[in-house]
């Protein structure tokens, strides 16, 4: 039986950028224009490949966005958190998720696009229960730890909605310090204080 030929390292370095360029073309696009407007061919352009090389590298649109929008949210260890100081922490940490240097725009991108489409609602709701429930449950006991996640999603995502969708001026124009100042308090309840 022959050898099966070996890839060349030159063709594995190709295809990584190639990869790179179309992931990085989408999570532009998908955060400037939300899942729905954003197309294949867009992206592709402003890759500058061929439409045809997304699908090779991706299967589909969806299977693009999931990889564009998979996010590692590098959450603290609770565990290791002064117990008084676990709100305004995990406040402070999503605020440099999104506004940080390790920001861009994916994780809002999905959550636009979670208000009317299934994959993005459904990718949020991996995210949230493979990274941020693991999290809380370092801290949170097993029976209220449904009930607690669920609170703490409404802060983390609301924050979120009303600062970076809707753009609403009050929250906006807050600065992090404010922010969590005033939501450290709500947060820290949601997760430690007796409900």
């Amino acid at each position: 039986m022959p050898a099966r030929p070996t890839q060349t390292p030159g063709k594995t370095a190709k295809s990584q950028r190639t990869r790179a360029a179309i992931l990085k073309a989408a999570q532009e696009l998908f955060a400037e224009q939300g899942y729905e407007r954003a197309t294949v061919r867009d992206i592709a352009a402003r890759a500058a490949i061929d439409p045809a090389m997304v699908i090779r590298y991706f299967g589909s649109k969806e299977g693009l966005f999931a990889q564009a929008t998979a996010f590692d949210l590098q959450l603290p260890d609770l565990a290791g958190i002064p117990t008084d100081e676990i709100g305004a922490t995990l406040v402070a940490h999503f605020i440099d998720i999104w506004e940080g240097s390790r920001s861009n725009g994916s994780l809002i991108s999905l959550l636009r696009a979670a208000a009317s489409n299934d994959d993005a609602a459904n990718a949020i709701r991996t995210i949230f229960g493979g990274q941020v429930v693991p999290m809380l449950a370092r801290v949170v006991p097993p029976m209220e730890l449904p009930m607690r996640a669920g609170l703490v999603a409404t802060q983390i995502m609301g924050l979120a909605v009303t600062r970076y969708i809707l753009k609403v001026p009050p929250v906006v124009a807050m600065d992090r310090a404010t922010l969590v100042r005033l939501l450290g308090p709500t947060m820290q309840r949601y997760i430690v204080d007796k409900l």
